[in-house]
């Protein structure tokens, strides 16, 4: 079954190698890892501490933030070597600060993995939610290298819970430890015999607390605001703006809109700017003249959508009407009540906030426009899911402590 693997690796890396030629992401993605091997050896050196932690992307980046900067301050003599698989992470946290070395994850073949955990030689690992690379795995374990899986998340249709699953099922027993989000997820590793378990909770409780506690103000936000309430689109699709558009025809009084779409290149943004039937300003060319002129305001750059919901009266989260909703726990910190589309079931934050009271499904356009009436115009309402989003927040907090906690204890004498 390895060999099968590593043909499947060898066959996605040739795969994103000629769609580079058609993609500016996987040209990113192919470039990347370009020599990487070579700089990662002018870059290390073999007297160090390091913590090393790897995130797919952005959003999982922000899930381990929280930890990547306690452990950091708990352990300051520790180097953190910080990996991304994908461009969008890697291309909008390349300079995080905290992290003293910042770089795409070689591909997970068996020379690579030697030759990275040899160069950088981790005395400990953090892989973030749901990355398994397999033989990074074996080899860690090989090494007697302690791998955690940090705020992960187990499901039924996963490989490992399936017939077919023995072999997948085995590359699971190389972490030396689980921390999981849910009772659900705890229980589906106690079916296959995999013990070394706990219900953690999820860090981007932990991560969107501090972003508020620490929020970053824009004053030309504040006075595109002004007396006005506003609707805040976050990480939109196609779909999601559509159904915003034919609010925004109803004409509404004293609302403004901001749109912060999940992709940002220029011709997306030039097609969005075309169909809004109000007018529009991107953020990038805002100044104090022209920033009440418009009344839809368009985040065309990245990393400030989180700090941008403490404007915000109501929000709908994209990709609700497509392949899942994005985070809503960004919203839900500031009091925001939040709206997305039909499809959230695999995301337990949008269930229970919708049970509470803080967040709404929307079947369609018009089941919307029902419902942002509604709570624009029912202030008991309002009120209501604003404290229910605030509340839920600060209930799942502290899964970085017990992390942590937890580490500390297994390991203070031989690692700290």
């Amino acid at each position: 079954m390895r060999i099968l693997y590593n043909l499947g690796i060898y066959l996605y890396y040739f795969g994103i190698f000629f769609y580079s030629f058609f993609n500016l992401k996987a040209k990113k993605w192919w470039v990347g890892r370009k020599n990487i091997l070579q700089k990662c050896e002018n870059l290390f050196n073999k007297n160090e501490n390091i913590a090393w932690f790897h995130s797919a992307s952005l959003g999982e980046f922000e899930q381990g933030r929280p930890v990547i900067e306690k452990f950091k301050l708990q352990h300051p003599d520790f180097k953190i070597v910080l990996t991304f698989f994908s461009p969008s992470g890697y291309e909008v946290r390349k300079n995080y600060e905290t992290a003293d070395y910042i770089l795409y994850l070689p591909i997970d073949t068996p020379y690579n993995v030697r030759k990275f955990i040899e160069i950088v030689n981790p005395q400990i690992v953090f892989f973030i939610k749901y990355e398994f690379w397999f033989n990074y795995l074996k080899a860690l374990y090989d090494k007697k290298i302690p791998v955690y899986l940090i705020s992960g998340i187990f499901r039924p249709q996963q490989h490992f819970f399936k017939f077919y699953g023995g072999w997948f099922r085995k590359q699971l027993k190389h972490f030396s430890y689980f921390f999981v989000q849910s009772e659900a997820s705890k229980e589906l590793l106690h079916s296959i015999k995999i013990k070394n378990v706990t219900i953690s909770g999820d860090t981007r409780f932990d991560r969107v607390i501090a972003i508020a506690a620490t929020r970053i103000a824009f004053p030309l936000i504040e006075k595109f605001k002004a007396s006005n309430s506003i609707l805040l689109s976050g990480s939109s699709w196609e779909a999601d703006e559509a159904i915003l558009i034919d609010f925004m025809k109803l004409k509404k009084t004293n609302l403004r809109y901001i749109i912060a779409p999940h992709e940002i290149h220029k011709e997306r943004i030039q097609q969005l700017q075309e169909k809004l039937p109000l007018t529009s300003l991107l953020f990038s060319q805002a100044n104090e003249i022209n920033i009440n002129e418009a009344k839809v305001l368009i985040i065309d750059n990245i990393g400030i959508l989180s700090n941008l919901y403490q404007y915000a009266t109501i929000a709908l989260i994209g990709g609700g009407f497509g392949k899942g909703i994005h985070n809503i726990l960004e919203a839900a910190t500031f009091g925001t009540p939040i709206l997305f589309g039909p499809n959230y079931h695999k995301f337990s934050e949008a269930i229970q906030l919708i049970a509470l009271g803080g967040a709404f499904e929307c079947i369609d356009n018009h089941d919307f426009i029902t419902k942002a009436n509604l709570l624009f115009d029912n202030m008991s309402l309002y009120e209501h899911a604003k404290e229910q989003c605030i509340n839920y927040v600060n209930m799942n907090k502290g899964a970085t402590e017990i992390i942590l906690q937890h580490i500390l204890l297994q390991h203070t004498t031989e690692l700290f």
